[in-house]
């Protein structure tokens, strides 16, 4: 049945006035109010869907998958469009942590009191300050977290329900990030036999994803792979109804092949070939598209220093490529909560113990399906007192043996914790990020107009190779990425072959620094930067250059949502038909799957009741 609008005429009829617009403009010079607005609508609507569902979700990953799950398990029809070839986002590469708490089974089994109040008032707590400075709550939506905490036990027992399995012992706080300080709430998938198999990165996340995506397909949901949403079609770009998508052909094609990859499972896969499809929504679209890191222009809306070199945690799987957030604001979406990612939050930026690779937030191994585009495995350093990292012109800047990985608010961060006190923060010891400070913000050697900070360098030599006992042949490293030579002078020029590396790395600055760096090792001190006890001087040929620059993770900033997870306007008015969950939604300040799979769970189920079409 063809949907009514407010004028009452349906759609077929708007196209049949929108065609025979032109012939009245030529007899009349103008056309009617009608007419013209019929045009406009005519405009905006595909002239024919290829697919329809009553519910589109946008993205397989921890919003979307249960999204779809909780649709169709309210008698809905669903399609789940994904650009990737496979199925499981961004979640499928990571460890499968997911808090989630507010009175869960697994807490009630193991005696830890919460409920939906006491992880509301966490989730809002103004008091909490992060080591880094950052206030962790203070800058959430109150109504985004209510609704967090009103439904995240519930997808907790809907995770179960759909074949997720849990490891029986008592949730914890490892892994946790603004998870909240009054219980403990992490919970850890079990890792499977064959695991590494079913996730490109031989990621735990398989455990979590794996068990939904085959639910979904035993429920009917149907999967549009390889299929890039780039338009949210609505009535009108400015109002009206959301109406469906349309998204063009990406398939997934590795360098030096021509057949696209294929999917860990085939039912329910949608078979296309089309360059661009239209897909009906009868009821609503729902975008679970992973935020917006991977996206530089994007990125630097909020934080201008995240030039082109700094990669992102996962792109070559699932590129978070802001793509529901644009087109959303297309059709007139709100930006929301964009104090959470530019203040730099814990966990935005993560220096990894990885080097000579560019993709180095995971250890991908050469049996991984996309390892072709990834190119590197890299090294895994185990001590930092085996190098130095340097700048792009060849200097130091911090104490490389920093912690990159930050400390997460939750329970156990404080004690005593008291709600909402202000001495808590009088209690936290500030320990700046240096890492990721100092390299956004020495601009030493820097150009216009984006006057980048450039890539950072680990500089090391023939002894530090033997002391780590690594295989320096690829796959383990890439040569645009990793450099050797006999003399320093000579590295700083190879350097200079990285597509990233913008300026000349100047010779004399590079053995300028080592052997200022060696002095202190025969001294025992660093009066630079406070490195305890440098121990291993940088002195025997040939020496090497392998990347080391930090990563960007998380996205914080999104779509403005309400408490059904339903999109708004820059007015404070729904978009009809429009949701959005996890890290496209903005709001939040958790870091993890736990926010994205509860939006998911709220997001299916209201979605599937919107009105009939």
């Amino acid at each position: 049945m063809d949907k009514k609008v407010k004028t009452g005429i349906s759609r077929r009829d708007f196209v049949r006035l929108a065609s025979a617009a032109p012939a009245a403009a030529a007899a009349t010079g103008v056309l009617s109010p009608l007419a013209a607005h019929a045009q406009t609508v005519a405009q905006n609507i595909p002239a024919r869907w290829d697919i329809e569902a009553d519910v589109v979700v946008i993205g397989s990953g921890a919003s979307g998958l249960p999204a779809a799950i909780r649709a169709v398990d309210a008698g809905a029809s669903v399609i789940v469009v994904d650009t990737n070839y496979d199925v499981g986002g961004h979640a499928l590469l990571c460890q499968a942590n997911v808090p989630l708490g507010g009175g869960t089974s697994a807490q009630k089994k193991y005696g830890i009191e919460d409920s939906p109040d006491i992880l509301f008032r966490d989730l809002t707590d103004w008091s909490v300050v992060e080591t880094s400075g950052m206030p962790e709550y203070r800058y959430n939506d109150r109504g985004v977290q209510r609704a967090l905490a009103d439904n995240e036990a519930a997808a907790y027992e809907f995770l179960v329900a759909n074949g997720v399995e849990f490891a029986d012992k008592s949730p914890d706080n490892g892994g946790g990030h603004a998870v909240g300080l009054s219980a403990k709430r992490e919970n850890h998938c079990v890792w499977n036999k064959g695991q590494n198999l079913e996730s490109p990165a031989g990621a735990n996340g398989a455990s979590l994803m794996r068990p939904l995506d085959a639910s979904a397909r035993k429920k009917g949901v149907k999967f549009l792979l390889n299929y890039h949403m780039d338009t949210i079609v609505r009535e009108q770009p400015g109002s009206g109804r959301v109406l469906g998508i349309e998204a063009s052909y990406t398939p997934t094609i590795m360098p030096g092949t021509t057949t696209p990859l294929k999917s860990f499972l085939s039912q329910g896969n949608i078979d296309m070939s089309a360059k661009t499809v239209t897909v009906r929504a009868r009821k609503a679209v729902i975008l679970g598209t992973g935020g917006s890191s991977g996206n530089v222009l994007f990125r630097r809306i909020f934080d201008p220093r995240l030039t082109e070199e700094y990669a992102t945690a996962g792109n070559e799987f699932s590129p978070q490529d802001a793509s529901g957030e644009k087109a959303a604001m297309a059709i007139g979406a709100s930006l929301w909560g964009t104090a959470n990612q530019t203040f730099d939050r814990n966990g935005t930026l993560r220096k990894r113990p990885v080097i000579g690779t560019r993709t180095n937030y995971l250890t991908w191994t050469k049996d991984s399906p996309i390892f072709p585009r990834v190119r590197a495995s890299g090294l895994n350093i185990s001590t930092w007192l085996n190098a130095i990292i340097v700048n792009q012109v060849g200097r130091r800047f911090y104490n490389e043996m920093e912690d990159g990985y930050p400390q997460g608010t939750s329970e156990g961060y404080l004690k005593p914790y008291i709600p909402a006190d202000w001495r808590n923060a009088t209690r936290i010891r500030y320990q700046p990020k240096n890492y990721t400070d100092a390299a956004l913000a020495i601009n030493e050697g820097s150009t216009a107009p984006d006057y980048s900070s450039g890539p950072q360098w680990a500089i090391f030599d023939a002894e530090t190779v033997k002391r780590e006992k690594w295989n320096l042949d690829p796959p383990a490293t890439h040569p645009e990425y990793f450099f050797t030579a006999n003399t320093l002078a000579e590295l700083a020029a190879m350097i200079t072959k990285c597509p990233y590396q913008k300026v000349k790395m100047p010779p004399a600055s590079l053995e300028e620094t080592v052997k200022r760096y060696n002095q202190m090792v025969e001294l025992g001190i660093d009066p630079d930067f406070a490195k305890p006890a440098p121990m291993y001087k940088i002195a025997t040929a040939p020496f090497y250059a392998a990347w080391a620059t930090f990563c960007v993770h998380d996205t914080y900033a999104g779509l403005r949502i309400d408490m059904k997870c339903r999109v708004m306007d820059m007015k404070g008015q729904v978009i009809p038909g429009l949701y959005c969950g996890g890290e496209s939604a903005a709001g939040c300040s958790q870091h993890g799957v736990g926010r994205c799979i509860t939006q998911g769970y709220i997001a299916g189920k209201q979605a599937a009741e919107e009105m009939k079409a």
